[in-house]
């Protein structure tokens, strides 16, 4: 999959470098720093598998990929300062190292950035589309902040902050891989909902791998999200299926965001099988993602989409 890329990929990373002047140095610096430090640029992969997988010949996509590497960051920057995390991707994060307000504004200047980058394209359906996703984003990071330190909400309210915070960022990047190529409505809907099912798998791994994960390959700390009050799908189960007193444990921590007793409670969490009862969610998200893949002709970028689903499940960082 990597090769197939690498020269689309090159290209994305000269945009992004190119886009991220500014005469304000602080500016260049930060965003440079968080823009290479190692994250996994599956998004913005994403645009350029979905369009060249339609035959797409243009440039376009690489100008809407990197737009959609300039929104996640952006996002990772600001939440990163809600949840005063201090690593991500093995590195300290940029609030860590520079401050909130720096990262806030640097945050504000990539999401602006990639506005200014929507209207040089020229097509109603691409401002439609990301402006679109970027409101539902920050609803969604809304819904996270009420949900955290509440033990009591359910799997749906869990996957409705997962379908706004994540996977509409991947639902977009797919769409607009039919969008540059001015593919019909169908083709778009398809590779919309290929995202957002992919965009599903991915955050419900990530919230296995903090109790499951190895800090160096997964680059934030084991335990943040408990440390946070996060009520995720493992925890929500292990609740549900746990003894009265093992649920009681779970529910302090959450309530209290104290993760002092992860060891307790990651037994827990083993033992109930909530970590299995969460593969199977996400795995079941792949297959909803391959099955709207069969839309599309067979090609050597369709295969990537499909080992793209695969790995989302199946990765250990």
């Amino acid at each position: 999959m990597l090769s197939l890329l690498e020269a689309d990929m090159a290209e994305v990373d000269r945009v992004i470098r190119e886009r991220l002047h500014s005469d304000v140095a602080l500016v260049r610096q930060v965003s440079e720093y968080i823009i290479h430090s190692g994250g996994k640029r599956l998004r913005p992969a994403l645009v350029v598998m979905a369009a060249k997988a339609l035959g797409y010949q243009g440039e376009l996509h690489h100008e809407m990929a990197a737009v959609v590497e300039f929104i996640h960051t952006a996002t990772l920057l600001h939440d990163d300062v809600v949840d005063a995390s201090d690593l991500r991707r093995g590195h300290d994060t940029a609030n860590a190292l520079f401050g909130n307000a720096t990262s806030v504004l640097v945050g504000d200047f990539l999401y602006s950035r990639a506005f200014q980058m929507m209207v040089s394209a020229n097509n109603m359906r691409v401002m439609e589309v990301l402006s679109d996703a970027t409101n539902i984003i920050a609803e969604g990071e809304v819904l996270q902040l009420m949900n955290c330190n509440d033990p009591d909400i359910d799997e749906a309210a869990y996957l409705r902050v997962i379908r706004y915070k994540t996977a509409q960022l991947f639902e977009a990047a797919g769409r607009l891989g039919a969008i540059v190529n001015n593919s019909p409505r169908d083709i778009e809907d398809a590779l919309g909902d290929y995202g957002m099912h992919l965009g599903t798998a991915f955050q419900i791994i990530d919230d296995v791998l903090d109790y499951s994960g190895d800090t160096d390959l997964i680059g934030k700390n084991v335990g943040d999200d408990l440390a946070e009050g996060k009520p995720t799908l493992p925890l929500l189960f292990a609740m549900k299926h746990g003894t009265p007193d093992e649920a009681s444990v779970i529910r302090k921590a959450i309530e209290e965001g104290d993760s002092s007793n992860f060891q307790q409670i990651l037994e827990i969490v083993q033992r109930t099988g909530a970590l299995d009862h969460a593969h199977q969610q996400a795995e079941a998200e792949s297959v909803l993602a391959q099955a709207a893949l069969s839309a599309l002709p067979s090609s050597q970028h369709k295969d990537a989409l499909l080992e793209l689903s695969a790995f989302a499940v199946t990765r250990g960082y």
